[in-house]
């Protein structure tokens, strides 16, 4: 029988949802836009790097099959690097340019909660006295709005540096305000996978129909991890097939489709705090003979999680942990069934607070709900912790002062449903499980009247910040006699929300629609094939839309990534023209001879994904032609390198010119950096320059590389040999920019473009340098040391009517 899987698949739905980053290294981004357009020529330059669940879908199996076969070390040689993406109900309307809900959502539903945002609900969900946004470092509602929430996820500390510093560089260019960054990262040796309180976390995630492979045995779990159930993709995604409990896909605007909504929160943590009140609770338990004589702090502590430390739980493993187990570490397969009264595992848990499973009763004598009743409650949950882990003897990071918790993300299709209902009427709600208080009266096999539950005493606050009053949660065993006691136990608050935001992350085809200023899918990607991506007319050349997707909306053609002379139209009547590649785009513009060199646009832009040679690439980075196959037979050859995942690499493109057309053929599929023997410790190539004299020169050509590492653009010098295997070799180490007089001011260079009419005349060579939303002119003259010098200073782009 055949399994559909196809949602590991998708391109349209963000990476992290479904498939989850399961980086080591974070770093959370709150962004506030001062310029919608500039804004969307931000998220422009980023959409092609946002991750796909396609994407890391596929790298986490090739990951987990490369730490199978290494006996469960992680392969260091995989890496990768994520980047995803969401947007505020304001950044929505910023960037759209109008009303995500032109009428008002309805009343009570997740709509209304992403439309009002986590500040204005705070006090429904417990976010009051220490927990208020008064005491909030982002999200507050009152000092810097926030529009939008860049996730980025890295296998290595100097992956995510450089990353956050590209995107902080991306962010200024476009006037888009970084309000608040929050890093996070895997705690390391033996506290690996777990939070500061010290248990291990993220062990219940459900699986997902559709995207886990179901038990052949068992369809209704997933392969391999008994009692992880399959729950329907639409529970977490919008406009997919959810719970027959969650209400019509169909509930949903059409623009969430394929989208989750996102809760954010900065949960600190008292580590301290937290273990000395276990030791209190525990002594007053000792001495109302309520727990064995073998009970020690971490006893107490499993049974308010409902796991002990390693992640086994505490209704099979009731007297001590198991750490040396690997099958009970990661064990769902229980539910609380044969556990009512929460002898076992308390019913005020955390475990119990946040999924009850098999075994909630709507009243003690009702009998329990079945699991799958409870399906359109769960989240996926993508949380790290932030902070060094307490050391009691550190005068530094570590100490008990030190800022520690929780980055909480988790997604949903229903932020009320789902993430709000679990926080009020689970969490902090004392009564539940319902109905438990026996006002006064003594229940058969009881020695006292029961109490309520309590809060859930892990997370949540149970003192009233108004009238200081605290509601205890209710300890219950059995004494001597076999009767059930109740022994009523206050806890301080251990975690405290800092931050919080409510967003929404898009599916990639409104991320697109969105940078023209809509809120509908524009250039939805297809699978093209044959030969031919171009025609020429009339001496103009064409690129035809692939698969009879519509054309993208006018935009403005900068920042440049790359511009591509077209082979054989360069300088050509005293024209040349070149592909001028931005974003998810390209355009053909063309520059005149003559001092003015008036350029123009001579056809409007088309998606990438229209050129063969281009498919699956989201954004080209830099072109460079192979020097020594420019043109032999009408045919000139190209290293397209480009980013996936946030790791970037290179194929091998061919464009053959002649008879009125174009065709483009890819060569060579995608390869490492590690190729390249020149390019040793290089993170991502951004440009080439040639130098002008060192072109094909003893069979040799040399090149400046511009690439930014750890965060830091910086330049070497390259040769490339001629001939079948185009030896390169790193000629001189790397430089700073500041070693370029022309350059000055400048801390990364987006892109040259010779100057057509101005190259090698009386042995100087001038170019035009991109930055961002500017350019300048520079000249650099033959001969050792290769003298550079600024021509004209920055202008902006706005100059140029081809890139308008």
């Amino acid at each position: 029988m055949s399994t559909d899987l196809s949602l590991r698949d998708s391109e349209e739905i963000q990476g992290d949802i479904l498939a989850g980053f399961k980086k080591d290294n974070v770093s959370v981004l709150f962004l506030k836009f001062e310029d919608a357009a500039r804004a969307r020529d931000w998220l422009r330059r980023l959409t092609p790097q946002v991750s796909t669940t396609r994407e890391v879908a596929a790298f986490n199996e090739k990951f987990s099959e490369a730490k199978q076969a290494s006996g469960g070390d992680d392969p260091t040689s995989l890496t990768a690097t994520w980047l995803g993406v969401s947007f505020t109900f304001e950044g929505l309307r910023m960037l759209a340019s109008t009303d995500p809900f032109p009428t008002a959502p309805p009343v009570g539903g997740g709509l209304e909660a992403f439309k009002e945002g986590s500040a204005q609900r705070a006090g429904a969900l417990g976010d009051t006295g220490d927990n208020s946004p008064d005491n909030w470092l982002f999200g507050n509602g009152k000092n810097q709005p926030i529009h939008a929430v860049l996730k980025i996820s890295a296998d290595t500390e100097r992956d995510l540096q450089s990353a956050i510093e590209a995107q902080r560089i991306a962010a200024a260019e476009c006037r888009v305000l970084i309000v608040y960054q929050q890093n996070a990262q895997t705690l390391l040796g033996s506290r690996r996978g777990k939070e500061h309180f010290g248990f291990k976390d993220g062990i219940s995630e459900p699986g997902i129909r559709g995207f886990d492979r179901p038990d052949p045995s068992k369809p209704d779990e997933v392969d391999g991890h008994p009692g992880t159930r399959l729950i329907p993709a639409g529970e977490f995604v919008c406009g997919l097939e959810n719970d027959r409990f969650s209400g019509p896909p169909s509930q949903y605007p059409e623009w969430a489709r394929n989208g989750s909504f996102q809760v954010i929160r900065r949960l600190a943590q008292d580590v301290p705090g937290w273990w000395s009140q276990v030791a209190v609770k525990l002594q007053e338990l000792r001495n109302a003979k309520a727990v064995p004589d073998h009970a020690t702090t971490e006893w107490l502590a499993a049974r308010m999680v409902g796991r002990w430390r390693s992640g086994a739980p505490v209704c099979k493993h009731p007297d001590r942990d198991v750490p040396n187990n690997p099958d009970a570490a990661k064990d769902n397969d229980f539910n609380f069934r044969d556990d009512p009264e929460g002898l076992a595992t308390p019913l005020w848990s955390h475990l119990r607070k946040t999924e009850p499973r098999a075994g909630l009763q709507e009243a003690p004598d009702k009998p329990p709900l079945d699991a799958d009743v409870l399906n359109g409650r769960r989240i996926m949950r993508r949380g790290t912790p932030y902070g060094a882990p307490f050391d009691p003897a550190s005068e530094g990071p570590g100490g008990p002062d030190d800022p520690r918790g929780l980055l909480f993300i988790c997604y949903q299709a229903d932020i009320q449903r789902q993430f709000e209902f679990i926080q009020v009427d689970w969490m902090d709600q004392p009564n539940f499980p319902p109905n438990r208080d026996s006002g006064g009266a003594t229940p058969p096999g009881h020695a006292k009247p029961r109490l309520v539950p309590g809060r859930d005493p892990v997370t949540q606050n149970c003192t009233n910040p108004d009238t200081g009053e605290v509601t205890p949660v209710d300890y219950e065993s059995r004494n001597a006699g076999g009767l059930i006691e109740h022994t009523p136990l206050s806890f301080a608050q251990f975690v405290q929300t800092t931050g919080s935001v409510y967003a929404f992350m898009p599916s990639l085809s409104i991320l697109r629609g969105l940078c023209e200023g809509r809120l509908t899918p524009v250039g939805q990607t297809t699978t093209q094939t044959g030969g031919q991506t171009g025609t020429q007319t009339g001496g103009q050349t064409t690129t035809p839309q692939g698969g009879g997707q519509p054309k993208p909306q006018p935009v403005k053609a900068y920042p440049c990534d790359e511009f591509v002379t077209v082979p054989d139209q360069y300088r050509r009547g005293g024209q040349s023209q070149y592909w001028a590649f931005h974003g998810d785009r390209c355009r053909l513009i063309s520059v005149a001879d003559g001092a003015a060199h008036t350029d123009r646009r001579v056809e409007d832009d088309t998606w990438l994904n229209t050129w063969t040679c281009l498919q699956g690439v989201g954004r080209v980075d830099c072109v460079l032609p192979v020097p020594d196959q420019q043109d032999p037979g009408g045919k000139s050859w190209y290293w397209v390198f480009h980013s996936t995942g946030g790791r970037q690499q290179y194929r091998l493109v061919s464009i053959t010119c002649g008879a009125g057309r174009y065709t483009t053929t890819l060569e060579r599929p995608d390869r490492d950096l590690t190729n390249w023997g020149s390019l040793s410790g290089v993170g991502q190539v951004d440009c080439w320059l040639p130098v002008p004299d060192q072109q094909r020169v003893g069979g040799k050509s040399w090149y400046w590389c511009f690439h930014t590492t750890s965060g830091r653009q910086q330049y070497r010098l390259i040769s490339i040999a001629d001939g079948s295997g185009h030896t390169d070799v790193r000629e001189r180490t790397d430089r700073e920019l500041s070693q370029w007089t022309s350059l000055n001011g400048l801390s990364r260079v987006d892109c040259f473009l010779p100057v057509p009419d101005r190259q090698r005349v009386g042995g100087n060579s001038e170019y035009w340098v991109f930055c961002g939303q500017s350019y300048r002119r520079i000249s650099i003259a033959d001969g050792s040391g290769h003298p550079d010098r600024l021509v004209d200073g920055d202008r902006t782009c706005d100059n140029w009517a081809s890139l308008g």
